[in-house]
């Protein structure tokens, strides 16, 4: 027997000794207990790694019988190295001390979720960013978040590009870099393509679908967008990042920092540089930025000063391109700066517009218990778009008509710019207490001003006038004071999280609009907000939670809302009641998320389809209004080099009541239609995403990645022959990193978008009227390109 039991013992080594085991555990904060969401895990040989999900926990695959080194490393902690035998599935905790330096992770921490919020919610990390940053605008880093529909006005991804998210857009998308409101004070609008190649300086970026947390600036209405720039890196670096593909776009970018020195300062920096011709003709772009920031790390504080800058020149294909021209087959035909007489085109229709950003940054840590995190901040804008105008009025211009043969000369073709030189400045503040692992209170604010100037000037006309070189002939000038204060709390109670926040905020704007009279004067107005929200989340386990929520939202209207409007006729402020619901679930192969949401609005601006003669959306009051739907999201990683991101968006976006008036040229008057129900305008009710990544080798991906969007309507009227169509868009990703003696890495990159040139237009606008007896729509889409793709070589020493 015992020979038997020996023999087999022999022919089962082999089997044993090529098994393979596994390898979980959890990363934690050594004095309070709190997982380390984002923890990097690597073992030495074999040489991989795996970062921390968001309950801190950790896993490892297929590890043959050996011996391992495991090194734990997290900002602001002292990173670990431990040996482990592994002969069986194990499980390791790592407990880690904070370091001997002070950490920047307050910075943000007063304005996003923590991983149990009862708030929807995406958390993107460097890596996430990285991957995508291939020289597009900021927002396509967002199109694979749920219920986010991204466009670009060129069709090839650079220039003026937007994004909406659950049909709500910028303007009502609450954007923040660093805690500081990135919004325009005035129109609310946030516009990537002011600060090119971002993506670059930045470190993380949460995305909160519906009112969210309590944060600085505009309300969010349909989602907060909150960025943390660069924060520490302990070594020096070095890195140039280039990248060109169709239709003339380049970018380049290097980048550099010195790591920590003397055990105190850092610092770095950016220079950046992107170009394009654009799709849509005429379309092109010319970006230029820097970024600077250095920092001062103490035991218990840290100082950072951010300096930064962003210039931009397109030319302007803000109005799109005909709906006749699209269906003609010519779906690059862009308009503007169409000169009649000698039929050609203006050549400097174009956008000129620079802004300087200065951030000083302040973290210090009071106790142990209690933290803060302030801010100084100034941004000065300035700059102009300069048009061609067609044939009009002297007397719109305020000029006197000159007599030349007998004949008043009336109106005239001509050249004009519209300026704006703008400041913005102001303070945030937050306080932290953090007693235990129960209680998390954050107290926090901030007090804004803005000023701006708005002027107008003729450059040239085709006719003779009396008018001196850059005649001025309008201006006016906008203040504004923002002012918010909230207090929020998290309290642990057993399995359960009970979430309060309690906002008051008060506006004040001075602006230049119509009296009851119809004539121009100096308004004012004061608007005062409360903001209550509350939640509560159970832990069903370690892996998943269920959660509710109910928050209360109030937003202003913005400028061209005002300047448009009487006191009779001023628009009101909007209100917003958010109902969630969710259920979560994090483990090491799957993750997921449902989320329903029921966003009722009262008084709601919505947009009519239409824009005004500089390009701003024209909107009105509706006094009910809402949203209903349901998000679905999973990542599933299928086997160990196969994983499939997924999410879809099902929803309901009505409007009761809205009664459209269009112009009868027949009549001369105006014809109004009341709609009892129809869908609100640019608010699919499907969206989805899917992302199928397959690493074929160490260090290399392959990801096939497909869009969704349902039909978009451009007015509040269901009208189909006023929508964009739906379409589906797949494009084509590769990625492979290696590195030679003297770079660390050379990372090779392909992005092949709309790989079946899917012919499609993702933004438009509808200027609908009734002539001979019925209505005609004067449609213009944003069509955007075939099959295009850009290629990068990103070096790192």
């Amino acid at each position: 027997m015992k020979n038997l039991f020996s023999a087999l013992f022999a022919l089962l080594l082999p089997v044993m000794a090529a098994a393979q085991f596994s390898v979980s555990g959890k990363v934690t904060d050594q004095q309070t207990g709190d997982v380390l969401p984002g923890a990097t895990i690597s073992l030495s040989s074999p040489a991989i790694s795996t970062i921390a999900d968001a309950n801190g926990k950790y896993h490892f695959n297929n590890l043959k019988s050996g011996n391992y080194t495991f090194k734990v490393s997290f900002l602001g902690y002292q990173a670990i190295t431990k040996a482990i035998l592994i002969n069986a599935n194990a499980v390791s905790n790592f407990a880690l001390k904070p370091g001997t330096l002070f950490t920047e992770a307050v910075t943000v921490s007063a304005t996003r979720a923590t991983q149990n919020s009862p708030t929807a919610f995406t958390d993107l990390s460097k890596k996430d960013i990285d991957k995508n940053n291939t020289g597009r605008g900021f927002e396509y880093l967002l199109e694979q978040t749920p219920s986010t529909v991204v466009t670009s006005n060129a069709g090839a991804g650079v220039g003026y590009t937007s994004i909406r998210i659950r049909g709500s857009d910028a303007t009502r998308t609450n954007v923040t870099l660093n805690g500081i409101p990135l919004n325009d004070a005035e129109d609310q609008g946030v516009y990537f393509v002011d600060l090119p190649d971002m993506a670059s300086s930045v470190e993380n970026i949460q995305v909160q679908r519906g009112v969210g947390t309590s944060t600085n600036g505009a309300g969010a209405f349909g989602a907060s967008i909150n960025i943390q720039t660069t924060t520490r890196h302990d070594t020096a670096y070095a890195e140039l990042n280039n990248s060109a593909g169709s239709y003339g776009t380049v970018k380049n970018t290097a980048s550099f920092g010195t790591g920590l020195l003397g055990d105190h300062f850092s610092f770095d920096g950016r220079l950046s540089r992107m170009r394009s011709d654009g799709y849509i003709d005429r379309a092109s772009s010319d970006l230029k930025s820097f970024f600077l920031s250095g920092a001062y790390y103490g035991k218990k504080s840290v100082l950072r000063l951010n300096v930064f800058s962003g210039y931009e020149k397109t030319y302007q294909a803000w109005d799109g391109v005909p709906e006749d021209s699209v269906k003609a087959g010519n779906r690059r035909y862009n308009e503007l700066g169409y000169i009649n007489s000698s039929n050609s085109f203006y050549k400097n229709q174009t956008d000129n517009y620079t802004q300087n950003y200065y951030q000083l940054l302040y973290n210090q840590q009071l106790s142990s218990k209690l933290s803060f995190s302030g801010a100084l901040h100034y941004t000065k804008g300035f700059g102009y778009y300069e048009e061609y105008r067609n044939a009009d009025s002297l007397q719109y211009y305020g000029v006197t008509p000159v007599v030349v043969g007998g004949t008043a000369i009336e109106a005239t073709d001509l050249v004009r710019r519209l300026w704006l030189n703008n400041d913005f400045y102001g303070l945030t503040y937050n306080l932290n207490y953090k007693p235990d692992n129960t209680l998390n209170a954050t107290l926090g604010g901030a007090y804004n001003e803005y000023k701006g100037a708005h002027y107008n000037n003729i450059e040239w006309t085709q006719e003779s006038t009396n008018i001196p070189p850059d005649y001025q002939y309008s201006r006016n000038d906008a203040k504004k004071t923002d002012f918010n204060i909230f207090a929020r709390a998290e309290y642990h109670l057993g399995k359960w999280l009970l979430y309060g926040d309690l906002q008051y905020r008060h506006i004040y704007y001075s602006f230049l609009g119509f009296d009851e009279n119809l004539n121009n004067v100096q308004q004012a107005v004061g608007l005062n907000f409360f903001n209550p929200k509350a939640g509560i989340t159970y832990q069903l386990n370690d892996n998943s939670n269920v959660y509710a929520s109910v928050a209360v939202g109030n937003h202003e209207p913005n400028r061209s809302d005002y300047t448009n409007s009487s006191p009779q006729s001023r628009p009101k402020p909007e209100n917003l009641k958010d109902l969630e619901l969710g259920y979560r679930i994090n483990e090491s192969t799957f993750s997921g998320s449902i989320n329903g949401f029921y966003m009722l609005y009262k008084n709601q601006l919505v947009l009519t389809g239409s824009l005004d003669d500089v390009g701003e959306a024209i909107r009105t009051n509706i006094k009910d209004s809402y949203r209903a739907g349901i998000e679905a999201s999973a990542r599933v990683k299928i086997a160990q080099p196969l994983s499939w991101y997924i999410n879809a968006t099902l929803s309901a976006n009505k409007v009761k009541n809205f009664e459209q008036y269009l112009q009868n040229y027949d009549t001369g008057t105006l014809d109004g239609t009341l709609y009892k129900t129809s869908d609100i305008a640019y608010s699919p009710d499907f969206t989805g995403s899917s992302t199928i990544s397959y690493r074929p080798v160490k260090n290399a991906e392959i990801a096939f990645i497909t869009k969704y969007v349902s039909r978009q309507y451009l007015d509040n009227t269901s009208t189909v022959s006023r929508s964009l169509g739906a379409y589906v868009v797949n494009d084509l990703r590769l990625n492979y990193n290696f590195s030679i003696k003297g770079v660390k890495n050379i990372g090779l990159s392909l992005l092949v978008n709309n790989i079946f040139s899917e012919k499609y237009q993702s933004d438009g606008a509808t200027y609908p009227d009734i002539e001979g007896g019925k209505v005609v729509n004067y449609n213009y889409f944003f069509p955007q390109a075939p099959i295009n793709f850009l290629l990068g070589l990103n070096l790192k020493f």
